[in-house]
Parts: structure tokens; sequence; C-alpha cells
């Protein structure tokens, strides 16, 4: 059965005449001339039964229908665009993974790793691009994504396939200043940890992650201890954002140790207390349910292979 789509060639001509309000504009970003842009756009309205334009003296204004077309269509015409972009690239061997992530472990956690993808998938090119909000797989705009997240809302999730990752193992960290300045004689447990007591944190300072308010008073909650202030400190919305905060001395954070293993190793921060939070939140790699390709098949089983070699290394 023949598919009932308009010419690939027609909805290129109106998507450009929609974004710039000009066929004169239309014709000159696709190299055409002003009236095979206009015989496009009329075989396109003759097709759909319906105007998607209202001339005016200034040029032309896209109707209502002509608004929700252009709305419609365009992720269409980029997916597709990418999509041959990516089997001229790659000459059928591999593909492109666009890939959304959250920002501080794409950041903190991914990109140093990613040369090891390379090293061993090198027909598979990642395209990174981060968001703290869900990640919408019917808009082309991502093959996959890691979301961090509770069990609650993957159950809540319509439409995906999720791959638990690994839990989130929260420690409180702050600069090797101010542990000399609240605690002197401290003496550290290993080459990067301290093990203070509750009490004794009650002194420094606290940082805060906005998305997270209640976070030190779970902390607190977790080893039996009231804190008179546990909501106080400055705010900052990301994991990367209260470590650079800490390391220079504004206070106490509590952040995933996996995400500051480079600040652990250069003495930027330290950990204060060995008394650590499970957070409610995990880490998910997730992907449409409808099918799995190849490349995210590999980038799957690559991730779980690195995350083995952490188990590894942290025992």
């Amino acid at each position: 059965m023949r598919r009932s789509i308009p010419s690939i060639q027609g909805l290129i001509c109106f998507e450009s005449a929609a974004k710039h309000l000009s066929y004169t504009y239309a014709a000159q970003e696709l190299c055409i001339t002003q009236s095979a842009v206009s015989r496009q756009i009329q075989q396109l309205e003759d097709f759909l039964a319906v105007e998607l334009f209202i001339r005016t003296r200034h040029g032309v204004e896209l109707t209502i229908a002509g608004q929700q077309y252009f709305k419609s269509i365009r992720p269409y015409l980029l997916g597709l665009e990418k999509c041959t972009a990516d089997v001229i690239s790659h000459k059928g061997l591999g593909g492109t993974l666009k890939l959304g992530v959250v920002p501080t472990f794409a950041t903190r956690w991914l990109l140093p790793k990613l040369h090891l993808l390379n090293q061993k998938h090198p027909e598979i090119t990642v395209h990174l691009e981060t968001s703290t909000k869900p990640f919408l797989f019917n808009d082309n705009i991502f093959d996959a994504a890691i979301f961090a997240g509770t069990q609650q809302q993957i159950d809540h999730w319509p439409g995906i396939q999720a791959h638990y990752l690994m839990d989130e193992e929260i420690v409180p960290v702050c600069s090797p200043r101010l542990i000399e300045r609240y605690f002197p004689d401290a003496v550290m447990i290993n080459e990067n940890t301290y093990d203070l007591s509750p009490e004794d944190l009650l002194k420094i300072p606290l940082l805060q992650q906005t998305t997270r308010p209640s976070i030190w008073q779970e902390w607190f909650l977790t080893h039996h201890m009231q804190h008179p202030k546990p909501f106080d400190g400055q705010r900052h919305e990301l994991f990367s954002m209260l470590a650079v905060a800490a390391s220079h001395d504004m206070g106490m954070a509590l952040i995933p140790q996996m995400l500051i293993e480079s600040e652990l190793q250069k003495k930027e921060l330290v950990i204060v207390s060995n008394k650590k939070l499970k957070g409610s939140r995990k880490y998910y790699l997730i992907h449409s349910s409808q099918d799995i390709s190849p490349t995210i098949q590999k980038f799957v089983e690559w991730i779980y292979q690195e995350l083995e070699q952490l188990k590894t290394n942290t025992n």
C-alpha cells in the first residue's frame, strides 16, 4: 500500500519558507528559484487540501494549520537528515548514538571514559546532550539516555526499556582547609577520608542541592542525629556546582563519590565521614521499548563492562 506522504522536496521548501516567513529567503537558502519554492508549496497545499500560508504586504504568514504542520514535521526532517548523514559517514558499518545524559554524570563519569568506547567500537559516534528533565524518544531527539531517578519514575514512564546501572552512594565532602580550620587534630583513616562523627559535622556550614532540599536532613536522620538547621546554606542546582563550591571552602556538600574521584585524587576535596547515604535515585540506561538497535546494544554491553571494572577497582 502506498504511503500517504507528500514529496520530500515540498516539505523542505515549506520548512524553509515557514522558518524565514519568506519565499525569497527560502529560495536563497535552497539555491532554487522563488517560483520553484512557490510551486512546491502550492503542490503541498493541494496534497493536504489546506492553506499553509497567507500572503501579506510584507511577505507571507503561516496559517494556524501551517503553524501546527511546521511544528510537527520539523523534528522528522531533522531526524531524516541526521540518519542520512549517519549512513553516509559510516558507510553502513556503524552508527551514531544520540545520547541524553544528566549533566554531572556526563562530565564527571561518562566523558572521561568515552575514549575506551572508541577503542572498542570505533564505528560508533556518540553525540551527547544534557538534560535534568525526563528524556523523550518519540521525537527523534535521543536514541537512548542515562537517567538518574527513582524506581517509581521508571515504572510510570511509558514506552521505555530501562537497564539498571548502579545505585547512588552519597558521601559528605569538604575542602581539606575546612577540616584544618574546624578539626586541626583530625586524623585520616585512608588517603582521602576522615571519620568524623555526625556531632562533629554540626560545626561545618552546609551546602544544599536545589533539587534535593531535604538531603542533609536525610543524612543526619539516617545516622540518628537531628541537625538544628538542615536546610540552611548556599543552594546549587548541580552536583558539579556543589563540588566547586565545596572545594573553595564554602561548606560541606553531599555528593555521589563516583562523581568526585578527580577532586579526591587531587586532594581538592576530602570525605569527612565514612557514613554514606544510599540515595533514593538510581542510574538507568533507557531507550524506546519499540526496538533496540545494534548500536544501542553495543553501548549497553560496553557500559556494563565499565561498571564491572569500577566495582573491581572499588573493592
